[in-house]
């Protein structure tokens, strides 16, 4: 941390001198970037801004007019504060005007009751202002080769949390711009007291676009963004504010993070790379059709002129983060999905793809015109769970729509992974599950990471989220027992514990603090939707570690 103008008073070299603060009391912990022994009147014009400037006085202004002005000059340009040795020039006192006027500028002040080497002052101040500085140096070239191995290895945020927690010591939090924790790392906290009503104190914590410190939370924040689009905001949560070094450890890290341009594979056999690198080549389109339907010829599976059908198969509950272990689990469960489409006798691509969410497995199913899609997945799904993996239960079947051109092949991949997606808030089990399972709440589960819809729920609840903040209220959950209740006063009033004229009063502040009117039917669909989505972006998971 940069020195004070109170560490600097407290060195021996002053103490022994007897510094009196004249003015600027409260300015004391202002950083000092530099000392600057001065005796001229145009020392200002020299200043850079963060010195503390030390003076006998005998070369200042005459005039209390002078002195006036020369102190306007030194806290225009951003002084940390002026040392004056008394006895040369003032005798046993400062002038009247020289104080009065530090104290009007809130500049600090400090007389020197008796005379010391100004030297030995400047030599011990610089001396830890150079090696703060070489420390910085070194640090930013830590921060630089850590940040850009972690950018070159693919890391996933938790990895890059927990460098940023090592090299700061302080616990680290990645969110959305609902408020919704991604990853994080605890540092010395636990998980519960770092997570303990996040949303509420995240929401109450605003800085500028760019790296700010909000000294009343004591967080550091600078937003995660990629191609101009911010999408999230990265916290550093801290005891004080923290040197220049941290604020650059932490956009460094944010930009590593929005980039992940960079995924690790496993190791598997040769045919099982090449199927993967087929399905992969398919969704990115990243070769021509022909050579895809070649490639797909000679790994035993005829694509053109048959019915394709995407297929995930993805566990229902999430397994452990990046690591060996979840290896372990892909594997197994891609050697399972394989072993199910042989039995079933389809012909399929089955492999690991990157690109598709959280696929775990991705499935391309070439079927004949006599082979029915519906018969096929329920196939699929009765071998999954005569292998010990209960479809609907503990793995997820999701499909797209049949297409029948290999050009429209990744149409049916990417919908059968939104499909998965959208099972995460599906109740009941099924064997397999299609597009037209798929409701409003799937929907907008699909479009939870989406940053227009987090803007729109911001836009809808915000104000009233705010207000329940300030006031300790809850105002929202009485606005969704109301429409959830399909505008039942009384069943609302029931739901809430409220008598009818409370309920009546509080909907009315609802309408004067969101600016609607809750007898349009079209507000009333918006606030629903955005309240359902709130829902659902509060439900999903959350990966760290109490690192």
């Amino acid at each position: 941390m940069p020195m004070t103008v109170r560490d600097v008073l407290e060195l021996p070299a002053l103490q022994q001198a007897g510094p009196r603060v004249m003015a600027g009391r409260d300015r004391l912990d202002a950083p000092v970037r530099w000392v600057h022994v001065a005796e001229i009147p145009e020392i200002a014009d020299l200043l850079r801004g963060g010195e503390l400037v030390l003076t006998t006085g005998i070369g200042l202004p005459p005039d209390d007019d002078g002195l006036r002005r020369w102190i306007d000059g030194l806290a225009a340009v951003g002084a940390a504060g002026v040392v004056v040795e008394l006895g040369r020039r003032f005798g046993g006192t400062l002038p009247a005007a020289l104080v009065e006027q530090a104290r009007s500028r809130n500049l600090p002040l400090v007389a020197l009751q008796r005379e010391m080497r100004f030297v030995a002052v400047t030599e011990v101040v610089h001396s830890v202002i150079v090696e703060e500085q070489t420390a910085d140096l070194l640090a930013k070239d830590e921060i630089h080769r850590i940040f850009t191995e972690l950018s070159v290895e693919g890391a996933e945020p938790r990895q890059v949390l927990r460098e940023v927690t090592r090299l700061s010591r302080r616990p680290a939090v990645l969110e959305n711009l609902s408020h919704q924790v991604l990853a994080y790392e605890t540092g010395p906290l636990s998980a519960e007291e770092l997570l303990d009503r996040w949303e509420t104190r995240s929401r109450a914590v605003e800085v500028p676009s760019g790296t700010g410190y909000e000294p009343r939370s004591g967080w550091l924040v600078t937003g995660v963004e990629a191609r101009g689009n911010r999408w999230g905001r990265l916290v550093l949560l801290c005891d004080q504010e923290p040197p220049a070094r941290t604020s650059v450890l932490l956009e460094r890290a944010a930009s590593t993070i929005a980039l992940n341009q960079l995924v690790a594979r496993d190791d598997s056999s040769v045919e099982r790379q090449a199927r993967s690198s087929l399905l992969w080549s398919i969704v990115n389109h990243s070769a021509p059709t022909r050579d895809v339907a070649l490639r797909a010829r000679g790994l035993g599976v005829a694509l053109e002129q048959r019915r394709l059908l995407g297929v995930v198969v993805r566990r229902r509950r999430p397994g452990p983060g990046p690591g060996v272990e979840m290896n372990v689990r892909r594997r197994e469960l891609l050697d399972a999905v394989e072993a199910a489409v042989r039995d079933c006798g389809l012909a399929a691509l089955a492999g690991d793809v990157d690109g598709l969410g959280g696929a775990e497995v991705t499935v391309l199913v070439a079927l004949t015109e006599a082979e029915s899609d519906e018969g096929a997945l329920l196939g699929l799904s009765t071998a999954l769970t005569r292998a010990g993996l209960r479809a609907g239960s503990d793995v997820v079947v999701a499909a797209g729509s049949v297409v029948r051109s290999l050009d429209l092949a990744r149409r049916s991949l990417v919908e059968a992974a939104q499909v998965a997606d959208a099972t995460a808030h599906t109740a009941e089990p099924r064997p397999f599950y299609r597009l037209l399972d798929v409701r409003l709440r799937g929907l907008l589960y699909l479009l939870r990471d989406d940053v227009r819809l987090q803007t729109f729920v911001e836009r809808e609840l915000g104000p009233l989220l705010s207000y329940d903040e300030r006031h300790g209220t809850n105002h929202v959950g009485l606005l969704e027992a109301y429409l959830v209740e399909g505008r039942n006063k009384r069943r609302a009033a029931e739901e809430m514990s409220l008598s009818r004229s409370a309920l009546y009063q509080r909907l009315q502040l609802i309408e004067r603090v969101l600016g609607v009117d809750l007898d349009s039917s079209e507000r009333r669909l918006s606030l629903h939707v955005a309240l359902t989505a709130r829902d659902v972006m509060r439900g999903g998971g959350v990966s760290g570690s109490a690192g």
